[in-house]
């Protein structure tokens, strides 16, 4: 099989096709004119898989080798697999319990073994007959334990012998006896076969496939035309086919993604809007003036970039990435000035009420009585009190608020803008692309957006590597930051090491100074919302229940080492008022320690705490974590984070904790949550790696792939918008995009 001229015709690899086969298909061709209709009703249903191209798109996850037995040893309980094997002995034997019969397959690697269990109400003779002492042949079906044990009960297989007997009788289906067998993500009912069989049929009909890649792109990558690409995919002959194959489709998406991002930023730049320009006199200068100390170098640097975008006629859309206390929030309010100045307002959305609280208190007084009382900064969240609230959209409506700082209430069908200018997202990962999307749609003329964070998450570094967002980067800390020393305190090696975490911080508050005690749930039963806790699976080895703000409050207020210290707790099911209360008392140092959820994650500014304690801190993510730790070591004294775990050494958990204890890099720190969690659908509001829609791509090791596509992308959009030159990547970016996904680009 070679060159694009494979497979053309009534032949296939050399065998001719039955009359009834030989219409040629394209990649539009719905399935149920390419395959049976129950064929293509069970992929619709498996896969939501509709034409040839969904399922041609559908590429091996992994390749078997006929003469190379894969060790048993390497499989995991739960697993859906699919392994090669050779048959060891078969056993039948009756059930004890109820009528029927057990037939026992042992399989072998050649070095470990495996049990297959058949279970059967009559006799099974037929199956020992297939499964016979000596075969070899591929075994599909889920992992589970029995008696201690791993086994495959009543598992999908195929014999070599028999696959030998269905070409004899089906030359077609020679293509199947290759070296390397391709191993398909499946379902219990669609196996990895079914699906190469089914896929075989398709390739039998495709003729030569649209090439999305300029041929001048293909030659200086090295690239396979598009058809030999696929053929090679799900049907190579060796590891060199597979791996082009994967190269070739790899820079493939990189392009068609490249091109559909291309279109959507030329789009975002084609829209006007009112540019935002400081005032001579007006309220930023005034505020610089009274600033009373001097931004950092970075900071400097990124306040003249967000100025310049402002300045221009196309709405902004920046990320301002800084490390924890690093100073975005005093850049982010030069840019509120200078929409002020404008006769502009600003919206800064956040994702809790005790954050939202927190930046209003901060911008308060960074503003000072004056200029406060002026741009009125006011506060809207979901829980305030109805008469509050009536004038918190009495000012916001009216202008007469130029700085509105809400959570999620702030895109209320209630909530109107006289002049909105300036969007802030704090901690963006928490909102979703149709809330962003909802808030922008209330300024008359497209605002501009500013989007802050302290660790980029994986879709965040997807985008920004993508082109989507341009990035300003806060790298230095303001003088007089101490740092933070961050320990792995491992209770699983070293249990007795429990009383001393309370002993160190005792110490701490000795020294005058407050702690935070960090819980991911907030009672026995009930795991804070929102929190990485929250949808993380408990261990097989952590048999303890989660630590909560409960139980944990309630053993400290009479732990010895803390005796005589105002301990008070915090989390997400208490009040507004409760809430702005208790962060009141601790931010005036009538608390010493507070025992929280991860309610204080961000925005929790007290310089005098020293000292945090995160209990199961291998149940939060490296985001969070990081964010965690950023709440000590904002004064001007160091910084301690003591991270408690009982997961196991060697464990992914501990290596993940280490990492975060290794390094205060929020950048270092990204990629290692991009490299675990994967950069969740690019192309879309889902933000978490589960929801990822590349197929080869990967955003932590493709990078210079990624720029390679992207500057070719922008010389082929910028002289051709429309794409018109190239109608094969024009119909591969309307195929490879979903209509959510096409309205997501089309968003601003």
């Amino acid at each position: 099989m070679t060159g694009s001229s494979a497979a053309s015709g009534p032949e296939f690899d050399g065998v001719a096709l039955p009359a009834a086969q030989r219409e040629p298909l394209t990649l539009d061709t719905p399935l149920k004119k390419a395959l049976s209709a129950p064929q293509a009703t069970a992929l619709h249903k498996a896969f939501a898989m509709q034409t040839v191209s969904d399922l041609l798109s559908h590429y091996p996850r992994d390749y078997a080798d006929r003469e190379v037995l894969r060790p048993l040893n390497q499989i995991t309980p739960g697993a859906n697999i699919t392994v090669i094997a050779d048959i060891i002995s078969v056993h039948e034997k009756r059930m004890s319990s109820r009528p029927g019969t057990i037939v026992e397959v042992v399989i072998s690697d050649g070095g470990g073994e495996f049990t297959l269990t058949f279970f059967g109400k009559n006799s099974q003779e037929w199956r020992l007959k297939q499964l016979r002492p000596g075969l070899r042949g591929s075994f599909s079906g889920k992992v589970r334990m029995y008696r201690g044990e791993s086994q495959l009960a009543n598992p999908a297989y195929k014999t070599f012998e028999s696959e030998e007997e269905e070409a004899l009788e089906d030359p077609t289906l020679r293509l199947r006896q290759k070296p390397l067998i391709p191993i398909y993500v499946a379902t219990a009912a669609e196996t990895s076969w079914n699906l190469q069989t089914m896929i075989d049929q398709v390739l039998r009909r495709v003729g030569t496939l649209p090439e999305p890649v300029p041929d001048d792109l293909r030659v200086e990558h090295s690239l396979l035309d598009h058809t030999q690409a696929i053929r090679w995919i799900h049907s190579p002959d060796d590891q060199e086919q597979w791996m082009a194959a994967q190269d070739t489709l790899r820079f493939t998406e990189a392009w068609v993604l490249q091109c559909a991002l291309m279109q959507r930023h030329n789009r975002a730049r084609e829209r006007r809007t009112r540019p935002r320009v400081p005032a001579p006199g007006g309220y930023l200068e005034r505020f610089d003036a009274a600033l009373p100390f001097v931004l950092t170098v970075d900071q400097e640097i990124c306040a003249a970039e967000i100025a310049t975008d402002m300045s221009q006629s196309g709405p902004m859309n920046r990320l301002l990435q800084g490390e924890v206390g690093s100073g975005k929030t005093v850049v982010a309010l030069r840019a509120m000035l200078a929409v002020a100045d404008s006769g502009g307002q600003t919206a800064l959305l956040a994702p809790t009420e005790v954050l939202a609280g927190q930046h209003l208190r901060s911008i308060t007084t960074l503003l000072g009585p004056d200029l406060a009382a002026e741009l009125m900064p006011t506060l809207l969240t979901g829980k305030l009190p109805v008469a509050q609230k009536r004038k918190a959209l009495l000012r916001t409506v009216s202008g007469q608020s130029r700085i509105v700082i809400g959570t999620h209430a702030l895109l209320s069908d209630t909530v109107a803008f006289f002049d909105l200018g300036l969007i802030v997202i704090d901690e963006q990962h928490r909102f979703g692309v149709e809330q962003r999307e909802t808030l922008r749609l209330k300024g008359a003329e497209p605002p501009h957006v500013l989007v802050m964070t302290a660790t980029p998450i994986p879709r965040t570094i997807a985008m920004t590597v993508f082109g989507d967002l341009d990035v300003s980067i806060i790298r230095m800390l303001p003088a007089g930051r101490q740092g933070i020393t961050s320990i792995v305190v491992p209770l699983a090696d070293h249990p007795n090491w429990f009383q001393r975490i309370w002993t160190k911080l005792a110490e701490e508050l000795a020294l005058g100074r407050q702690g935070f005690v960090v819980c991911p749930a907030i009672s026995p039963l009930d795991v804070e919302e929102g929190s990485d806790a929250e949808t993380a699976p408990l261990p097989d080895d952590q048999k303890t229940p989660l630590a909560n703000v409960e139980t944990v409050h309630e053993r400290l207020r009479g732990f010895a080492p803390l005796a005589g210290y105002r301990i008070e707790a915090l989390h997400g099911r208490m009040t507004s008022d409760e809430k702005d209360r208790i962060m009141r008392s601790f931010a005036a140092g009538e608390i010493d320690v507070l025992v929280a959820t991860t309610v204080i994650e961000v925005g929790v500014d007290v310089p005098n705490a020293s000292a945090m304690v995160v209990l199961d801190a291998d149940r939060f993510g490296v985001s969070q974590l990081h964010q965690l730790r950023g709440r000590v070591g904002r004064g001007g004294v160091p910084g301690l984070c003591l991270l408690v775990t009982n997961s196991r050494a060697g464990s992914p958990a501990r290596q993940r904790i280490g990492d975060v204890a290794a390094t205060l890099d929020g950048f270092v720190l990204a990629e290692l949550d991009l490299a675990l969690r994967r950069e969740g659908n690019v192309l879309g509001d889902v933000q978490s790696g589960d929801g990822s829609k590349l197929r080869f791509l990967r955003v932590a090791v493709d990078g210079d792939i990624i720029s390679s596509a992207r500057q070719a992308a922008f010389h082929l959009v910028t002289g051709d918008p429309g794409i018109r030159t190239n109608p094969a990547l024009r119909e591969a970016i309307a195929r490879r995009l979903t209509e959510s996904e096409r309205t997501w680009l089309n968003k601003g």
